[in-house]
């Protein structure tokens, strides 16, 4: 029992230490907004194993405070503290905070697209957008709710009204696409997961998802190459099937909001050369009405700090990238169209 305890043990700190890298001796308050939820849970648990964070402050409609008692007696130096819906709740919660993460939302269902969630989680998106414009207007916001091709320029324009919008603070978490992406291609290869790294632009939904395989020497072609262009493009569904109808993919998303977390503090502490894909506010296709865009981007102190041009793409790439600019622009349109007619208060 005992031996088997020790193993436990180091096996735990092993994933810690893999997972997280060095301690940090700065004090960072991290936000989650949403924390009850599927998402919400899974990520407010990685968030206390990273000893980057010293205060974690946890906010939802319901709920939040019992998931910040429970992961609370984790052995982990950060405090955990959950907060009542309420006006004075979500701005004790959001005040210092360095980093807030939007995981709130409702999930999708089996035949649901993202964009069947739009006006449901416009106006959530758009209430805490709000309320940390508020709060903590120098954080760094990270827009998970969906559909984000949408809810990232919901929430800048919610900044842009309380002339509070930095745009290297705003960032939609497209990391998950990422994870698929190497994930998926590794199984066809027969490849190490953990080494590959396959660049994903666009956006976060469907056809907007645009993995470049060329970029890392990969070719594949005919119906595989269909099949896993298709997967990484609507793997969410995958899961929302699989799940019959009781959830989304909520666990990968959360290891992939941590992750992405993880790298802008990293950033923020002042480790040079870290770069994660996200879906900003992008000069790159500005000239075509696509105002938001997900690339390579290098992170630094204050965010954003050089965002990073697609690169040299294959034929195909190029097809699926002028089908993605085409979505995207009508996703970014319809985010500030509806803002700017349901703004309210």
């Amino acid at each position: 029992m005992f031996a088997a305890r020790q193993v436990s043990q180091s096996v735990f700190g092993a994933v810690q230490r893999r997972t997280f890298s060095a301690t940090a001796s700065n004090a960072t308050k991290v936000a989650v907004l949403g924390a009850a939820g599927g998402i919400g849970q899974p990520l407010s648990l990685l968030l206390k194993l990273n000893p980057r964070v010293t205060e974690l402050a946890l906010y939802d409609i319901k709920g939040a405070p019992g998931v910040a008692a429970d992961i609370s007696h984790i052995n982990t130096k950060s405090t955990v503290k959950g907060y009542e819906p309420s006006g004075a709740g979500i701005k004790e919660c959001l005040t210092g905070a360095e980093i807030v993460l939007i995981p709130a939302g409702v999930p999708r269902k089996p035949g649901m697209t993202r964009d069947d969630l739009f006006n449901t989680n416009a106006s959530i998106v758009r209430d805490l957008a709000k309320a940390a414009a508020d709060a903590c207007p120098e954080a760094n916001i990270l827009v998970i709710a969906n559909p984000v091709n949408s809810t990232v320029p919901i929430t800048a324009e919610v900044f842009k009204s309380k002339g509070v919008y930095n745009p290297k603070r705003l960032f939609g978490v497209t990391t998950l696409d990422v994870v698929r992406a190497s994930r998926f291609i590794s199984q066809l290869k027969s490849t190490d997961p953990a080494t590959e790294n396959i660049t994903v632009v666009g956006g976060h939904s469907g056809a907007t998802i645009v993995p470049l395989l060329s970029q890392a020497g990969y070719t594949l072609e005919g119906a595989e190459r269909d099949e896993y262009i298709k997967r990484v493009q609507f793997g969410g569904d995958e899961v929302v099937q699989a799940k019959g109808g009781a959830g989304s993919a909520t666990l990968s998303m959360a290891m992939a909001g941590a992750r992405f977390a993880e790298s802008l503090l990293k950033a923020a502490q002042g480790q040079s050369g870290v770069v994660e894909p996200t879906y900003v506010d992008s000069p790159l296709y500005k000239d075509q009405g696509v105002t938001y865009f997900a690339s390579q981007v290098e992170l630094g102190p204050n965010g954003v700090e050089k965002i990073h041009p697609v690169g040299e793409m294959s034929e195909f790439e190029q097809g699926l990238l002028e089908v993605c600019l085409k979505d995207l622009k009508s996703n970014i349109e319809k985010g500030e169209k509806w803002v700017k007619e349901n703004m309210g208060n």
